[in-house]
């Protein structure tokens, strides 16, 4: 039997193909893949910025799906709800061995080190494939990205009464600011778009938005008393706009990197000691951040309808996925229904 897939053969080029049925190992459970949720890595790999992948490669890391074999005891039947871990850790490493699973040293992340979701069927190790009762498909494939947004704020330690400044407002800007708010912190957020802005204040608890330009240093300060940010997340992927993050971080504040670039990044060092700056990288998320977002999912506290703002088969993908790198569509999250 064989199943289709979605190729990224190179840069700009995506296929359909047919591929054989994966055959479910000993200890693995065979996933019927529904929901694909688009992610910025997605968009690098298609227009062929990021900084960890070979061609060619299946696409799809934020998934949902149904059961279709689980072996005896796994606790999984035919037809579970679940949703998937994509990030393939050893379980021996320094990092493993300390619960820091997200960053394992020999990592292999769906869609990206190897073949991921833009599929039929994938067979999975079953520590990677979890229940997601009390949700929905769609719901189930967006908690990969608000788990990130989880455990960025998790790591910067957020707290009720802080003042924190999310810059990027795309998905996993908005996973931070969804998070740092359920954290009880005053959020702020800064972009260049003011459709995405706009959204973050329609349907997210922010204390305030400011769009990028000539005066936006004068209002970050205005809104802080001159003092800026307990806490600044990045979530720009934009090596300029992470040196610039520096200076909005108040004296003894956190600075929170979370998106990444193939690039090297430079700061003042005087200005660094001078306000004890902690700088801090997050990666991936753990199985805490993840089962952290479906009980906030479950509570309703998530605009998930808000979010999937765009739908497409897995048959137009070669066609229309180039249509959610445009900024006229107002993409905030894309979903490929399988």
């Amino acid at each position: 039997m064989t199943m289709r897939a979605i190729v990224c053969e190179t840069p700009g080029l995506l296929q359909r193909v047919e591929r054989p049925m994966p055959v479910r190992g000993e200890d693995e459970v065979l996933v019927r893949i529904r929901r694909v949720g688009v992610c910025g890595t997605d968009l690098h790999i298609f227009s062929g910025n990021q900084p960890y992948l070979s061609y060619p490669r299946v696409m799809g890391h934020e998934l949902s799906g149904t059961v279709e074999e689980a072996p005896p005891g796994s606790g999984l039947a035919t037809s579970d709800i679940v949703f998937i871990m994509p990030y393939m850790s050893c379980g021996r490493c320094h990092a493993c061995l300390q619960g820091k699973t997200n960053c394992c040293s020999e990592i292999q992340v769906l869609g990206v080190h190897r073949d991921g979701g833009m599929t039929e069927f994938l067979s999975l190790p079953r520590q990677f494939v979890h229940h997601a009762e009390g949700v929905s498909l769609e719901q189930a494939a967006m908690i990969e990205f608000l788990a990130i947004g989880a455990h960025a704020v998790r790591r910067g330690r957020a707290a009720p009464g802080q003042s924190v400044l999310v810059v990027g407002a795309g998905p996993i800007g908005l996973a931070v600011a969804l998070f740092a708010i359920e954290a009880g912190a005053r959020v702020v957020m800064l972009d260049g778009r003011a459709d995405r802005l706009a959204f973050a204040m329609r349907h997210l608890a922010v204390s305030g938005v400011v769009q990028l330009g000539e005066a936006d240093t004068a209002e970050l300060s205005a809104l802080t008393d001159g003092n800026f940010f307990d806490v600044v997340f990045d979530a720009t992927g934009n090596a300029a706009a992470m040196e610039r993050g520096f200076g909005f971080v108040a004296h003894g504040g956190t600075y929170l990197l979370v998106s990444i670039v193939a690039d090297r990044i430079s700061f003042s060092d005087p200005e660094f000691h001078k306000r004890e700056t902690s700088l801090l990288g997050s990666r991936n998320a753990t199985i805490e951040d993840f089962r952290q977002v479906l009980e906030v999912m479950r509570a309703g506290r998530i605009p998930t309808d808000a979010l999937c703002t765009h739908r497409m088969t897995l048959d137009a993908v070669p066609t229309d996925f180039h249509t959610l790198l445009d900024p006229g569509q107002r993409v905030v999250k894309g979903m490929i229904e399988i």
